[in-house]
């Protein structure tokens, strides 16, 4: 689950940067001067952005995708403590290995 929301929150990001590469063309004469008084709190931002950005991803991602994860769970639980799981097959425990 995190990997899926770095990826997506890497790719609005990306999104977001090339959008506003395109908006902000008039500044491309200063970008000299920009990147050198402001980049470090432009870096920050970002930073922040993304942080911010991965963790409403991470919330989205657990309410809507994880729905009834604890009923599975003690679903499973329940067979575990019964003994009524099945025995795992050979070829899932040579994969294991390798």
């Amino acid at each position: 689950m995190i990997a899926n929301t770095l990826v997506i929150t890497i790719a609005l990001l990306l999104a977001l940067a090339f959008w506003l590469m395109g908006e902000l063309k008039f500044l491309i004469p200063y970008r000299a001067f920009l990147m050198h008084e402001y980049g470090p709190v432009i870096l920050g931002y970002v930073g922040v952005l993304s942080v911010n950005l991965f963790a409403l991803l991470f919330s989205v991602n657990r309410r809507f995708f994880l729905k009834d994860t604890g009923r599975k769970l003690s679903h499973l639980d329940k067979q575990l403590r019964e003994g009524e799981l099945p025995a795992p097959s050979l070829r899932a425990i040579d994969e294991e290995t390798d």
